[in-house]
């Protein structure tokens, strides 16, 4: 890290960590398939909501190419355009938060949520700086889509399970 930020700017080092956070965060949720495993036993009462192939899709091309735009785009044109990985972090950490809330109890991802997603994802949004409303706005707007398109997904799979 020391030597990234050497070379680079603070906002991008940021943002390249947002792929090792994921990892580690990844790590806490799927080891044991304990996610996927909660997800279906917890919220969706034993029903087949989230499979194998979702969680791989969503973690791979979503979530780890979604970094890597993020961060090619801040590269390229300049902090803004990266600020969609930290608000997707954000909001994929808040959802852990409220989960625990609505549960009263721990659900896998919520340690790397309260030690890594929130403190990375808040120090990135703070370290690109000012920048226009829109790149906020922008950003903010697709975290929410692409969470709102997993729990389509989810919820797609649940009424086909439930029609077939």
């Amino acid at each position: 890290m020391p030597l990234l930020h050497a070379a680079y700017a603070l906002p991008l080092v940021l943002l390249f960590l947002h792929s090792p956070g994921y990892m580690l965060h990844q790590v806490e949720e799927h080891t044991g398939d304990r996610f996927r495993t909660f997800v279906n036993q917890r919220i969706f009462g034993g029903k087949e909501a989230l499979s194998t192939t979702a969680v791989l899709v969503i973690n791979l091309p979503v979530v780890w190419g979604l970094n890597l735009a993020a961060l090619y785009a801040a590269y390229l044109w300049g902090g803004g355009f990266g600020l969609v990985a930290p608000y997707a972090m954000l909001l994929n950490g808040v959802t852990h938060i409220g989960a625990a809330v609505r549960f009263r109890s721990y659900n896998p991802g919520l340690m790397t949520s309260l030690v890594i997603f929130l403190p990375l994802s808040l120090w990135t949004i703070l370290a690109i700086g000012p920048v226009d409303a829109g790149f906020h706005l922008v950003a903010l707007g697709l975290a929410v889509v692409v969470h709102a398109l997993i729990i389509a997904d989810v919820l797609l799979r649940i009424r086909r399970l439930g029609s077939a």
